[in-house]
C-alpha cells in the first residue's frame, strides 16, 4: 500500500506515527521508528569515544515523549531490525540527534544488521541488573592486556546494557578490541541485563585463534635436552638442583671459598709475568721489523678470553622461579649474648715471658768464668814476651 499524498513511501515512521494518533490511544511504553546513522556521522566536532560504549543519541522529541510516559531513569530501550529479525539492548546517552535520526555505535550496528540509513525500531524496556557475564575476546591480542578485568570494569561505564550475542568494541592503549557476549546471568526471554549499579561476576571463555600450549614431556632421564640457541641473559640451568647450578657452596656466607673466589675473579693478574730485563748471557729476541710486509698482517691476534669457574656465577633464573636457598640465621637469645660478653672480660696475655736464647741468665756466671781463665793461665809454666824486648 502507498500514500503518495502524504509521502510515507520514504518515512515509514512517519506513518506509524500518524496511525498511532488515529487510534487515538496513548502507547504504554516507548514504541518508535527512526532512521539509524554511526556515531561517527553526528554533527559537530569530532567524538570518536561514543564509538566505543553501549549507548545511543536521540532526538528532543523522544525525550519530550519518555517525561510524558513517566519512564524514569535508568532509560533502557530494546533496539530491533524488523527485517533480519535481530536485536539488541542500549541505553541513551544524550538528546541532540536531528529530528526522525538515531546514532549508534558501529559494533551495535554490526550485531543487528544494520545499514546507514535503515529504518529501526526502539522500545522502553525494563532490564534485571547483571550477576554474571561469560565474555570471549575475537582475538589472541586480548591476552596482551595485564589487568583484563580492571580493563573491562573501566570500559563497562560506558555500557548501560549487556546482550547475549553482542559483540562489542573497546578502545584500550590505542588498540581496538572485540569481545563476544556468550552468556549473561540472570537469564530472561530478552537475553538482556542491566550494568548499571551492580557487581557483575566476569567470566572468559578462551580467545579466537587461541591455541594451548603443547607440553614436551622428557624421557625420565637426567641427560639435559640439546638446546638451539641461548635464550636473552644466558644459558639457563635444567640438570641438578639450583644451589648446584650456581655453585652455591662458593658463595655461601659461611664458606671460605667465596672470598678467594672473589679475589680471583677481581684479580687483574692471572697470567704469567714477564721481566723488562733478560739475564745476562741471555738470549734477547729480535726485534720483528716496523715495516709492513706483504701478504702478514701487522695486527696482533686477539687473546681467548679465560673462563673463570672458581669464582660464584651468575643467579640465570628460568621464568616464573624463585630461589630461597641462602642460609637463615637465627636470632640471638640472651644467653648467646651473655656468653659472648663473658669471653670478652677475660684477659687476652695471660701467658709467661720467653726470651729469644731460649735460656735464663743467672746471677754470678760471669764471675765464675774468669777464676777458671786464670788457672789455665798458670798451668802454662810460660811467661808472655813484650815486642820492644823488656821483661815483663
Amino acid at each position: 500500500m502507498s500514500f503518495p499524498a502524504y509521502g510515507f513511501d520514504d518515512d515509514p515512521a512517519a506513518m506509524y506515527q500518524m496511525l498511532a494518533a488515529r487510534r487515538g490511544g496513548v502507547a504504554k511504553r516507548f514504541d518508535e521508528y527512526y532512521r539509524c546513522y554511526p556515531t561517527v556521522m553526528m554533527p559537530g566536532s569530532e567524538r570518536e569515544h561514543l564509538n566505543y560504549g553501549g549507548k545511543i543519541i536521540m532526538p528532543p522529541s523522544a525525550l519530550e515523549k519518555l517525561t510524558r510516559l513517566h519512564i524514569t531513569y535508568p532509560m533502557l530501550f530494546e533496539l530491533i531490525n524488523g527485517q533480519a529479525d535481530k536485536l539488541t539492548h542500549a541505553g541513551v546517552l544524550e538528546f541532540v540527534a536531528e529530528e526522525g535520526k538515531v546514532y549508534l555505535p558501529n559494533w551495535m550496528m554490526k550485531t543487528i544488521a544494520l545499514e546507514m540509513g535503515d529504518i529501526i525500531q526502539i522500545k522502553s524496556t525494563d532490564l534485571p541488573s547483571a550477576a554474571l557475564v561469560k565474555l570471549q575476546p575475537q582475538s589472541v591480542n586480548f591476552l596482551d592486556i595485564s589487568d583484563p578485568k580492571a580493563v573491562l570494569e573501566k570500559a563497562f561505564r560506558d555500557f548501560s546494557t549487556l546482550t547475549k550475542g553482542d559483540i562489542f568494541s573497546f578502545s584500550y592503549n590505542d588498540t581496538i578490541y572485540d569481545v563476544a557476549v556468550l552468556e549473561v546471568k540472570p537469564t530472561s526471554d530478552k537475553m538482556g541485563v542491566s550494568m548499571l549499579e551492580t557487581d557483575v561476576s566476569v567470566d572468559f571463555a578462551a580467545p579466537v585463534g587461541y591455541k594451548e600450549p603443547t607440553s614436551t614431556r622428557g624421557s625420565g632421564t637426567s641427560t639435559p635436552r640439546s638446546v638451539h640457541g641461548v635464550p636473552t641473559g644466558g644459558m639457563l640451568h635444567n640438570q641438578g638442583t639450583m644451589a648446584q647450578s650456581i655453585n652455591y657452596d662458593a658463595i655461601a656466607p659461611s664458606s671460605s671459598a667465596a672470598a678467594a673466589g672473589t679475589r680471583a675473579v677481581s684479580s687483574n693478574f692471572l697470567l704469567g709475568g714477564q721481566k723488562l730485563n733478560s739475564k745476562k748471557g741471555s738470549k734477547a729476541p729480535t726485534p720483528k721489523a716496523s715495516t709492513p710486509v706483504a701478504g702478514h698482517s701487522t695486527n696482533h691476534p686477539l687473546s681467548q678470553p679465560i673462563r673463570r669457574t672458581n669464582g660464584p656465577q651468575p643467579l640465570r633464573l628460568a621464568p616464573n622461579q624463585l630461589f630461597f636457598g641462602y642460609e637463615i640465621k637465627p636470632v640471638k637469645t640472651q644467653a648467646d649474648k651473655d656468653k659472648e660478653n663473658a669471653e670478652a672480660a677475660q684477659p687476652h696475655f695471660a701467658g709467661q715471658g720467653n726470651t729469644l736464647r731460649g735460656g735464663v741468665k743467672r746471677k754470678g756466671e760471669t764471675k765464675e768464668e774468669k777464676p777458671e781463665v786464670e788457672k789455665k793461665a798458670e798451668g802454662t809454666g810460660t811467661a808472655g814476651r813484650r815486642l820492644d824486648g823488656r821483661k815483663t
